[in-house]
Parts: structure tokens; C-alpha cells; sequence
């Protein structure tokens, strides 16, 4: 079929607009996701649209590329709607939510297997599930205004829509370091980090459509962006490899922390260092890590390890779905770091346990072997 009209579904009561924008522009099928007030934050709505599109143009012969970016211009996607999953938890609407994670992932695979290439801008803010949107494309173009992150640990809960697979490929140590920080990655960062392949001014991000869209000649999707392609300035993290490999091989996240405290603070002329604010010091690291839900953190470091030994993206969202939907059925975490961020606001979450110290042995245990009520895959 040479089109898709846009999809009309469920649009916000702030827009008349739908919250995805789906249409063809030359040999380009284009996804906008278009909740800009929301930082483009994705609900099941928005991932059935995605997900309907792709299945559309998988065997249209007009649709050569898929490009996909957000609308506004302070990101792609700030991650899912966890205001909804709060809700949904609280009011025991349990179905709701294991529904959204399978239907969320089921997208998330459907882009890292797609049979034609997918070229994802992640501008601007780009963290969570806007990770799941990009971050598997078969093309991920940044710019100087990305801002990259799994950023889960900070609510109590942990990586997931492909995450894992990224962060366990990630050099050295810094997959390790980045899911357990929620670190923020520039653009030259996701470079590094393997999130991202391309850097793109923002500014010419409208001419490397249009050049997709209308290629006067048989060049492939990675040699046009390769015309707009820059050389960013160098990664903050690339200048902090040598003290995060050596602390984030540890064992144990009390392991971890001691390598930390045991450090020397990089020069403060280094590039990258804290004195930047790009990159935290050790010590500033472990303070952080001492901060945040000590259960969250166990369960991700087990899971980027396992992560980092699989096959494939697929195999790596079946480890993140068992260990979301422990938390969501039965740690009370994920709820509190919800609600001490986004709900009261007050910072203050009371996490179970409060400390690493308290943690059982093998915490990370239950979450990994968890059998989910409903299988990921059917």
C-alpha cells in the first residue's frame, strides 16, 4: 500500500492531535510521537500505534525506511507514563499493567528485528522507553542536545525495554556503571556507550529527512546520514573508563561502593571529571549509590551481567520482564520511588530495606527467578 493515514486513536484531552503521528513522506514512513507537553512519554495507546505502523509497512514495497523522532524540541521520549503505572499498581489494576510491559516490549522487538532500516532521531531528552524506541533502531542518530539515560534505579525499579542488552555491550564496565548511577549520556557519550551511531546537528536534522525521504539514487539509509555526520567533542565517560572499570567489576554492589571510597579523585582539570558536572568522582559515586533503593540496585547489576551473556535483544526482554513484574507484584519499591519523585514530590523514599547492609543474601534472586502470570511471548 503506498500510505498510511495518521493514526486516529485515543488523543489526549490537551490536543486534538492523535498522540502518534503516522504518514509517508517519499520512501520514508515516518512516526512522530506527539505528546510534546509530556515529554512524548509513552502509553499503551502510543506503542499499539508504533507497533501497528511497523506491521503496515513491513511488506509495503513504497516504504524503503522507517524514521522515527518526537515531536516539540525537548525530546524523543522521556520514558513510559510511571504516573499510570503508579495509579494502576495502587488500585490493584494489575491486568493494565502487565499488559502495557507486553505490549511495550513486543514494539520493542518488533524494531530490533524489523526488516528494513529504521532510522531513530533521539534529540533532546531520549531515557527509559525512549531508549526502547531508539535505542534498537537499526540507524540512531544524536545530536548536541541529547540527553541519554536508563534512568530506573532512581524510582526503585530496574532497566528494561532492551536496556539491558545495551548496557551488558556497553565498553568495559560502564554498562554497569550507567544502569546503577541512572547516569545521563550526552550525545558524543551514547556514541561511546554504543547507544547511538551517528551525530547530527539538531539543526540539520529536516535536510537528513528530506535526503531519506527523497534519494535521488540506490545510496544506502547509512551512507546519506553519513553525509551529515560530525565529529562531537570528546565523551565525558570515555575520559573516566580507567576508575569505573575498576570499581564497577566488582562483585557485589557493597563491593562496588567500598572500590569507591577506596579511589583517588581524578584531576579536576581531567575532562569529564566532577568538576565538569558531566561525570561524578568516586567518592560522589558512592554517595549516590549509598542513596538509592538498595534492592533496585542488586537486581539491575544481575541483570545487565545477564543481559551481557545473551543472544539477543528478545532474549534480554524476557530477563527484564520477569524481574519487572516482580517488582510490580511483590516489592513495594517501585511504588515508593514513584511516589517520593513524581506523586508527593518530596524526595524522601522510605526503601525496603532502607540500607545495603539489610539486604538478604542473593537479593537479586526472586526477581531473576520469577515466573511472570502471564508469559511475555504468545
Amino acid at each position: 500500500m503506498a500510505s498510511v493515514s495518521t493514526v486516529e486513536h485515543a488523543p489526549s484531552a490537551a490536543s486534538v492531535e492523535p498522540e502518534v503521528l503516522v504518514r509517508t513522506e517519499g520512501a520514508l514512513g515516518r512516526i512522530t510521537l506527539n505528546r510534546p507537553r509530556a515529554l512524548n512519554a509513552l502509553n499503551v495507546g502510543m506503542i499499539r500505534a508504533v507497533h501497528a505502523a511497523l506491521d503496515a509497512w513491513r511488506d509495503d514495497s513504497d516504504v524503503e525506511i522507517v524514521f522515527i523522532d518526537g515531536a516539540g524540541e525537548r525530546g524523543l521520549c522521556a520514558g513510559g507514563d510511571v504516573r499510570e503505572l503508579h495509579a494502576q499498581i495502587v488500585a490493584g489494576r494489575s491486568a493494565e499493567t502487565v499488559e502495557f510491559f507486553r505490549e511495550e516490549y513486543a514494539m520493542n522487538a518488533a524494531i530490533a528485528e524489523y526488516p528494513k532500516p529504521i532510522v531513530a532521531i533521539a534529540d533532546g531528552i531520549t531515557m527509559g522507553g525512549g531508549i526502547g524506541v531508539a535505542g534498537h533502531a537499526a540507524i540512531r542518530v544524536v545530536t548536541e542536545r541529547s540527553q541519554l539515560a536508563m534512568p530506573e534505579v532512581r524510582i526503585g525499579f530496574t532497566p528494561d525495554v532492551g536496556g539491558t542488552w545495551l548496557l551488558g555491550r556497553a565498553p568495559g564496565r560502564l554498562g554497569e556503571f550507567l544502569a546503577l548511577t541512572a547516569g545521563t549520556m550526552s550525545g558524543s557519550d551514547a556514541l561511546y556507550a554504543g547507544f547511538a551511531d551517528f551525530w547530527v546537528p539538531s539543526e540539520r536534522i529536516d535536510a537528513l529527512r528530506d535526503a531519506l525521504a527523497h534519494r535521488a539514487d540506490p545510496t544506502g539509509p547509512s551512507e546519506i546520514v553519513m553525509l551529515f555526520d560530525e565529529t562531537p567533542d570528546p565523551s565525558p565517560l570515555s575520559a573516566q573508563r580507567a576508575w569505573i572499570d575498576e570499581a564497577f567489576a566488582a562483585d557485589t554492589v557493597p563491593e562496588i561502593v567500598a572500590r569507591l571510597r577506596a579511589l583517588p579523585e581524578p584531576a579536576e582539570e581531567a575532562p569529564g571529571t566532577s568538576a565538569t558536572g558531566t561525570v561524578p568522582g568516586p567518592a560522589a559515586t558512592a554517595d549516590l549509590l549509598e542513596s538509592l533503593a538498595p534492592t533496585a540496585l542488586v537486581v539491575t547489576l544481575d541483570a545487565v551481567r545477564e543481559a551481557r551473556a545473551m543472544d539477543s535483544v528478545r532474549d534480554a526482554l524476557a530477563g527484564e520482564y520477569r524481574r519487572v513484574l516482580w517488582f510490580v507484584h511483590h516489592h513495594p519499591d517501585l511504588v515508593e520511588g514513584i511516589r517520593a519523585q513524581l506523586v508527593d514530590k518530596d524526595r524522601n523514599p522510605h526503601w525496603d530495606p532502607q540500607t545495603l547492609a539489610d539486604l538478604a543474601e542473593d537479593a537479586a534472586a526472586p526477581a531473576r527467578d520469577y515466573v511472570p502470570p502471564v508469559p511475555l511471548w504468545s
